[in-house]
C-alpha cells in the first residue's frame, strides 16, 4: 500500500483530489449537531444480563493475498450472522505483542504525578477513573493512554523516563494499522466499495488521522466492588473496527452481538496467545446501512473464585480521519464527518471534554 506515494504493504492509496467514493470529504468546518442513536441504544445496557455460550469464530489470515476471496467470506460471515471474531496468522509476532504488553505495564507503573504530566486531550494522553459510559453512568474502574499520531505533542513520556516508549510504540501502532487495513478491505469488497477505500479513509500520513492505539490497565481487585460498578460499562465502539489483544490468565471480557441486544445474553471472551478479538464499531454500521452491526462488550469484575490481579490489554481504534464524510450508501443515517462522530461520541463518554 502507499499512502500519498509511501509504500505501505499492498494496497495503493491515492492522493485525496482523486477519491471518487462513497466516503467524500468535508470542505466546511462547521458541523451541526447529531442526536445519535448509538448513544440512546448505549443507554439502556446498564444491567447485568445473563451469560450464553456462542460461537466464537477464528480465522486464519496466512497466505491472505493468494485467499483473500476465502478470507473475506469467513469474515463476512462471522461479522453478519455473530457479530464478532478472532483473527490469528495475522503478521504480529507473539514477541511484538509480549513487547508492547511490557511496553504499556511500564507506562502504568509510573507514579500518578509523572502520568499526570501527559493529560488526555482529544483521544490522546493518559487518564484515570474519567471515562463515564452512558450505559451505567459510573467510571470505568480502569486507567488508560491512549496514542493518535498527530494530537501527541507534548504527551510522549521522554526517553529519561522510559527509554524508546514512542519508538517503539510507534512501530506496534503501524504494525495494528495494517492489519486493521487488510480486515476492512474484505469489507471493502463486499459492500461494493474498491479494496483500498478504507485505507484511504483512514490514511495514516493525513494531518486529520484520529485511529488511536489504547494502552489499558483495569486495576487489581480485593473480591468486592462497588456495586453499580464495571471494569468498563457496556458499550458499542465508536470506529470502523477494533483490534483487541488480551493477555491469557486475564479474562473479563464479554460481548453481545448488536442485533441481539434485547436478550441481554452476554458471552465470555476467553484470551488466547496470539489471537486478536475484533468487533464492529459504529462507523462501519453506518457505512454498510446495518449490514455490519456493531457490537456491545463490557469487562466485567472478576468474581471471587477468578483472578484478581490487574487486567492489561491493547486495544487499536480503526476511527476514519476527521474530514471523511461517512456516508450511509442507502440513506439510513445521515451524513456526518469523522471527526463530528468522534466529538459526540467521546463527549458522552468524558463529560463532554474533547
Amino acid at each position: 500500500m502507499t499512502v500519498q506515494g509511501r509504500a505501505i504493504g499492498s494496497f495503493h492509496l491515492l492522493p485525496l483530489k482523486a477519491l471518487a467514493m462513497p466516503a467524500i470529504y468535508s470542505t466546511s468546518a462547521a458541523a451541526p449537531d447529531y442526536a445519535l442513536e448509538e448513544l440512546r441504544k448505549e443507554s439502556t445496557m446498564g444491567s447485568e444480563g445473563t451469560t450464553v455460550q456462542r460461537d466464537i469464530r477464528r480465522i486464519d489470515l496466512s497466505n491472505f493475498a493468494a485467499r483473500k476471496a476465502e478470507i473475506t467470506e469467513q469474515l463476512w460471515s462471522a461479522a453478519t450472522e455473530i457479530g464478532f471474531f478472532q483473527i490469528d496468522h495475522h503478521g504480529i509476532s507473539n514477541a511484538e505483542i509480549d513487547d508492547a504488553f511490557a511496553l504499556s505495564e511500564s507506562f502504568f507503573a509510573q507514579p500518578a504525578r509523572t502520568k499526570a504530566q501527559w493529560p488526555l486531550s482529544r483521544n490522546a494522553g493518559w487518564e484515570s477513573l474519567s471515562q463515564i459510559r452512558p450505559s451505567t453512568g459510573t467510571a470505568d474502574q480502569k486507567e488508560s493512554y491512549q496514542i493518535t499520531r498527530p494530537r501527541m505533542a507534548g504527551l510522549w513520556p521522554s526517553e529519561q523516563e522510559l527509554p524508546g516508549f514512542q519508538q517503539a510504540a510507534l512501530a506496534f501502532e503501524a504494525k495494528c494499522w495494517q492489519v486493521g487495513m487488510q480486515v476492512l478491505s474484505c469489507f471493502a469488497d463486499r459492500l461494493g466499495f474498491d479494496s483500498d477505500f478504507f485505507a484511504r479513509a483512514h490514511a495514516p500520513d493525513s494531518p486529520h488521522y484520529q485511529s488511536t492505539l489504547r494502552m489499558l490497565h483495569y486495576f487489581a481487585q480485593d473480591g468486592t466492588h462497588t456495586p453499580g460498578t464495571w471494569r468498563a460499562g457496556a458499550h458499542t465502539d465508536f470506529d470502523c473496527l477494533t483490534l483487541l489483544f488480551q493477555r491469557p490468565g486475564q479474562g473479563g471480557l464479554q460481548v453481545l452481538p448488536g442485533k441481539e441486544m434485547q436478550g441481554r445474553a452476554w458471552t465470555p471472551v476467553e484470551p488466547a496467545q496470539g489471537v486478536i478479538t475484533c468487533n464492529i464499531g459504529d462507523m462501519l454500521m453506518r457505512w454498510s446501512d446495518d449490514q455490519l452491526p456493531s457490537n456491545f462488550h463490557r469487562v466485567k469484575h472478576p468474581a471471587a473464585h477468578e483472578y484478581q490481579g490487574a487486567r492489561y490489554s491493547l486495544a487499536f481504534f480503526c476511527q476514519a480521519n476527521e474530514d471523511v464524510v461517512i456516508r450511509s450508501p442507502g440513506g439510513k443515517y445521515p451524513d456526518i464527518t469523522a471527526a463530528e462522530y468522534l466529538k459526540q461520541r467521546i463527549s458522552a463518554n468524558f463529560s463532554n471534554k474533547y
